[in-house]
């Protein structure tokens, strides 16, 4: 009797929403799979990628939407490989931030299923970046901050270290308590002038963007009905947003133009 050769799990990170900032490894893998696990941020034109006799499997996970239990996510992709398929676990972004891509690793290499970790480009790198705004700057931010708005377990934010820590603060998953975090950010002491935005599906056509001060990005997002996925960020360097891009707004180390357009 041949043994069942065991198979592998790839946890792909497909990037921040445009399909060209995915790496190559990410689509040459995507092209080997036998079994594609597809989270509800990924761009769907990725599936060009897929050989056509993959099986392809919707297992998204959004705030506030029917969502696949990570549990299950974690049965599929053992079920799959114990039976000799490479699965391509494929996350927006990048595996390892926000991805739940640790916990997955974790329970692959505790079952015994070889596992591999493909990065990919961060929307917290990749999104601000669309719209001209680096997140750190010799001269405005020598440290960027990646932090979540939204946790599971509901485990308060430190919002007053991040706050004292200073450089930039890049927040994801952050509209729906966009207006609770900013005043825990003034509260800790941030100047209500500090330049801030609010992005949403970035790097893709259909991107839209909120420029603002701290204290009036609620507003904003309000006024331009900015809602998930969006990334957050606030510091000196959004004034740095580029007027040659679509989209934006010049605020080139002019932070009051920020709180006249708001």
């Amino acid at each position: 009797m041949n043994e069942i050769q065991q198979g592998k799990v790839y946890l792909i990170g497909a990037g921040s929403g445009d399909v060209e900032l995915m790496t190559l490894r990410a689509v040459r893998l995507l092209g080997e799979a036998d079994v594609v696990l597809l989270d509800d941020l990924v761009n769907r034109e990725v599936l060009r990628f897929v050989r056509a006799k993959a099986e392809v499997i919707e297992v998204g996970k959004r705030g506030g939407c029917k969502s696949t239990p990570q549990l299950s996510i974690h049965e599929q992709m053992l079920v799959h490989a114990r039976v000799g398929k490479i699965v391509a676990r494929l996350k927006g972004g990048d595996p390892f931030v926000f991805g739940c891509g640790g916990e997955e690793m974790r329970c692959l290499l505790a079952a015994g299923v070889p596992v591999e970790v493909v990065s990919g480009v961060t929307a917290g790198v990749a999104v601000p970046a669309a719209l001209g705004i680096p997140v750190t700057h010799r001269d405005y931010a020598r440290s960027v901050t990646f932090v979540t708005g939204h946790t599971c377990n509901e485990r308060p934010v430190d919002w007053y270290g991040l706050a004292a820590a200073g450089g930039t603060l890049v927040i994801y998953m952050g509209i729906t308590h966009l207006s609770q975090i900013i005043a825990e950010l003034l509260t800790a002491g941030l100047s209500p002038t500090l330049p801030a935005a609010a992005i949403q599906h970035g790097t893709l056509p259909r991107q839209r963007s909120a420029f603002a001060t701290l204290a009036t990005l609620p507003l904003a997002v309000r006024n331009e009905a900015i809602g998930s996925p969006s990334i957050v960020i606030v510091g000196e360097v959004v004034g740095l947003a580029s007027d040659l891009l679509p989209d934006t707004v010049n605020t080139k180390g002019k932070p009051e133009m920020l709180e006249e357009q708001s």
